[in-house]
């Protein structure tokens, strides 16, 4: 992912160009990280670098594919029964590794900017509970939470190897 420049001569090509940005500093923030390493939670937070960059992924896939663009994944959120979410999502263990959710992050990526490409800003979410919601909202929400885990990323960085900055 490269985003060194972008358009902002378009509200799309602004959006698009900010969140590509974040997606790029959560990745950077992984670079070079061993799957040991990226598994550790340094900080006072349970936060790792491989569950950031899992949860992103996990996310990234389900508000462009299943929220925006009404896809359904049978044994996937929101249909398969979870306790909770949002510890089931940034939970890692042996079986994750850096290479398996950077290749499924970006996977998802592209999925995510076809869809976006495809539709007018203004179109609804597909999803019943989210119709109320557009695109440009999604792609909005999507650059604050992105960042959001970027910052975070960059912190548990920090912590492991002294490496800083987004």
């Amino acid at each position: 992912m490269t985003t060194d420049q972008f358009s902002t001569s378009t509200e799309r090509e602004a959006l698009c160009g900010f969140l590509d940005k974040q997606r790029a500093a959560l990745l950077r923030k992984v670079e070079g990280v061993s799957d040991a390493d990226a598994r550790r939670t340094p900080t006072a937070s349970s936060l790792s670098l491989l569950g950031l960059l899992k949860h992103s992924a996990l996310w990234e896939r389900r508000w462009f594919q299943i929220i925006v663009a009404g896809r359904t994944f049978p044994g996937e959120w929101p249909e398969a029964e979870v306790e909770d979410w949002a510890d089931d999502d940034f939970r890692v263990d042996e079986q994750d590794t850096v290479e398996r959710w950077t290749a499924y992050f970006e996977e998802q990526v592209a999925v995510s900017r076809d869809i976006t490409a495809g539709l007018d800003l203004e179109a609804p979410c597909r999803r019943p509970k989210l119709a109320h919601r557009n695109l440009r909202w999604v792609l909005l929400h999507m650059i604050e939470e992105t960042a959001r885990h970027a910052g975070h990323a960059d912190i548990v960085r920090e912590s492991l190897d002294g490496s800083r900055g987004v």
